[in-house]
């Protein structure tokens, strides 16, 4: 997500929540508005410690099995941040907190997060390590010019295109039948044969 779409959204939230918060106070009177937000604002609070303490528990008992927690990992960020919505008076920033607080709501929010924005990232911070996308084989631009440097592709290459090797047929042109005994013969691309094959 880019940060000129985070920072409107951040904005219209106070906005959201002064607007929200006149219609409440109009329909159920000043004091009964800050009752609420008050009261939302603790039972939040509760709910993410004890959230928070569940959360902490598995993250020790997958580092004791030694598996990465990944997913408690998220659930804490997610808690953090609800805890700062819950302690932001107001009902939108409380309701918000209220999502990120609860698992049924916690859960899919994780995955969508995890799915679009923490492994894309980590994806690309890594060249497709994350996802198994990593290149294995071959040359990473393979078929691209200049994507393989064993490749003659005009330039030549670091090691001349490629065409010194020993059974491209070329390199064995440099000798003569005067620089071969009679146990060595000329290997071809496709053969190889001693004097006791004959």
């Amino acid at each position: 997500m880019r940060l000129r779409y985070v920072i409107p959204a951040l904005l219209l939230i106070p906005l959201a929540d002064a607007i929200l918060l006149v219609f409440v106070a109009q329909e159920i009177g000043a004091a009964a508005t800050v009752l609420l937000v008050v009261l939302t604002g603790l039972i939040g609070m509760l709910l993410v410690r004890a959230e928070g303490r569940h959360t902490l528990a598995r993250i020790q008992e997958k580092a004791a099995r030694g598996e990465p927690p990944t997913d408690e990992l998220l659930d804490g960020a997610l808690l953090i941040a609800a805890g700062a919505f819950l302690l932001t008076p107001g009902v939108v920033t409380d309701a918000l907190g209220f999502l990120l607080t609860i698992p049924p709501t916690r859960y899919p929010i994780r995955v969508a997060l995890k799915r679009f924005v923490v492994v894309p990232k980590l994806d690309e911070q890594t060249d497709g390590f994350v996802t198994g996308g990593v290149w294995t084989s071959g040359f990473p631009n393979d078929g691209d010019a200049g994507g393989n440097p064993f490749q003659d592709n005009g330039d030549g290459g670091p090691f001349g295109g490629g065409n010194a090797g020993p059974f491209d047929g070329t390199a064995n042109d440099q000798y003569t039948d005067a620089d071969e005994d009679d146990d060595v013969y000329d290997v071809g691309a496709d053969e190889y044969r001693t004097k006791d094959d004959e």
